[in-house]
């Protein structure tokens, strides 16, 4: 399947210009002129259209490649799937969980949020704002999810998604008969490997066992969509976060 890729240069609602260096020729880029006087609304503004190319493309026979740099804009491509037709599973790559409501966190990130607002959990601004339909939580497979705040644990354990958290029992798991949209936050990363993180949580699996996994998604799923959040570009003078993350993000999208 040919790749489209939509480059949205964003943490949140806060522009990132160094993400844009990213993007090649036949790259979409998603720039928006923000709008509100919040966090959350101008996050939303920047939502609405990634939402409508997610759906472009795909309805076009493209498959959707979001890079953006935050886990929020997960919601907004699976909005774009869900309009027209794809209910995939959803494999969430990353060392936190982002199963937090506003009951629950300890920090009030919004950012810590997403995953717990796609199930209809908490907070359900953004998921209303691209009309995204709540995904049932035994389609969500998390895995690693190695740092979680205590209230958010509880909801975890207390939902039926599969929560994995050696990556390498997704070599195991049978994710065949249904498209698939796969998140991958560069975080999940070993802090020690890619250092370029905001949040970075000691541990983590190596490099080597996430190939293993990219390989065996690539080869065996049905990937209707992929998501990256990116490293902190201001953090990875060297390059080498940069430079391991899109190495491995290339296995899966091919």
């Amino acid at each position: 399947m040919v790749n489209q890729y939509i480059l949205t240069p964003y943490f949140l609602d806060r522009h990132d210009p160094a993400l844009l260096d990213l993007a090649r020729d036949d790259w979409t880029v998603n720039e928006t002129t923000l709008q509100g006087d919040s966090e959350m609304a101008r996050t939303l503004s920047v939502h609405r259209p990634l939402a409508d190319r997610v759906a472009e493309a795909a309805e076009a026979g493209r498959r959707p490649v979001s890079v953006a740099g935050d886990c929020c804009a997960t919601i907004p491509v699976m909005a774009g799937l869900q309009r027209i037709g794809i209910k995939p599973l959803f494999l969430w790559l990353d060392a936190h969980g982002d199963f937090n409501t506003w009951d629950t966190t300890p920090s009030g990130f919004l950012g810590g949020m997403p995953l717990a607002m796609m199930v209809g959990l908490g907070e359900q601004t953004m998921v209303e704002n691209v009309r995204m339909d709540p995904i049932p939580d035994g389609d969500v497979i998390m895995s690693d999810g190695r740092d979680l705040d205590p209230g958010e644990r509880k909801l975890v354990e207390a939902s039926r998604l599969r929560h994995f958290p050696d990556v390498l029992e997704l070599l195991r798991c049978d994710l065949s008969g249904r498209p698939v949209y796969v998140h991958f936050d560069t975080d999940i990363l070993d802090p020690s490997e890619a250092p370029a993180m905001g949040y970075p949580a000691p541990g983590g699996p190596p490099s080597t066992d996430l190939e293993r996994v990219f390989r065996h998604l690539a080869d065996h799923c049905d990937i209707a969509a992929l998501s990256i959040s990116t490293w902190r570009s201001n953090m990875d003078e060297d390059g080498r976060s940069k430079a391991l993350c899109m190495g491995l993000f290339d296995i899966l999208t091919g």
